[in-house]
């Protein structure tokens, strides 16, 4: 029998680690808000950052900053242009060799092929992804041979309560433009600064 010794299912610790957050919405607020409960140092890098994020206990910083010195990264970014393949080879050679990503955002803002390669040369000490490029993540990828990778199958809003508030949010925003009045959950809320 082989001797697993001390360590063996263990991990980095959250507490006190440097948490990047790239994406400063709703959702990275509220991460950022239960990192505070392991007196985690938060840092952010988002292009439009949101007024109110000034009451939180989180610093922004540029992106290359955040991969430099985080610890955990978590993605939060919606997809677009400027973020499809926001990670990238360039960004994960900025990443600390002991740092952990986690993706709950969309499978494109990673390039797959640079993340194989990341895990491969150890450029960092794992990943977590609930999202994938492509999604539903072909079963003969790559990806599924790390052992350092969790892959789920975007589930990370799978509770009764989030998919019931996930209803009614969508009620909420359906009653709102049948009224004519600004959808209260838009996802792309420049559309009426666009309008006036």
């Amino acid at each position: 029998m082989e001797f697993l010794g001390p360590d063996v299912l263990s991990g980095p610790d959250l507490y006190g680690a440097t948490l990047g957050i790239i994406g400063f919405g709703r959702i990275g607020q509220a991460v950022a808000r239960r990192a505070q409960g392991f007196h985690m140092r938060v840092i952010y890098s988002d292009p439009n950052p949101d007024q109110t994020t000034k009451t939180l206990p989180a610093e922004i910083v540029p992106l290359p900053v955040l991969l430099s010195q985080s610890d955990f990264i978590t993605m939060h970014t919606f997809l677009s242009k400027d973020t499809f393949h926001l990670m990238d080879r360039e960004q994960f050679e900025m990443m600390k060799p002991t740092a952990i990503l986690v993706n709950t955002s969309r499978g494109p803002v990673i390039n797959p092929e640079a993340l194989i390669w990341a895990l491969k040369e150890k450029k960092i000490a794992g990943a977590a992804l609930d999202v994938t490029e492509p999604e539903p993540i072909p079963s003969d990828s790559p990806l599924l041979q790390f052992e350092n990778l969790i892959i789920t199958p975007h589930i990370a809003s799978s509770s009764f309560q989030t998919r019931r508030r996930m209803a009614i949010m969508a009620a909420e925003n359906v009653v709102a433009g049948l009224q004519g009045r600004p959808l209260p959950y838009c996802a792309n809320p420049e559309v009426y600064r666009a309008a006036k």
